[in-house]
């Protein structure tokens, strides 16, 4: 899988639309856009770091409806 698809797939599986997903890593618009779309390559330890919060933030959320 490529970090374009990558990125496209974190976004689906986290079930946000690219705005949601931009305000939720604080990251701008047009950076996602064209890294879903290639034009732009991001750094791979990147996606890392957004899957890992992600993963976190899911946990947690676990935790706290326990």
């Amino acid at each position: 899988m490529s970090l374009a698809e990558g990125v496209k797939a974190l976004r689906n599986e986290m079930g946000m639309n690219r705005r949601e997903f931009c305000d939720y890593f604080a990251i701008p618009y047009r950076t996602v856009v064209d890294w879903e779309s290639g034009r732009r390559h991001m750094p791979e330890y990147l996606l890392d770091l957004m899957e890992y919060k992600a993963s976190a933030e899911q946990m947690r959320k676990i935790r706290e409806e326990s």
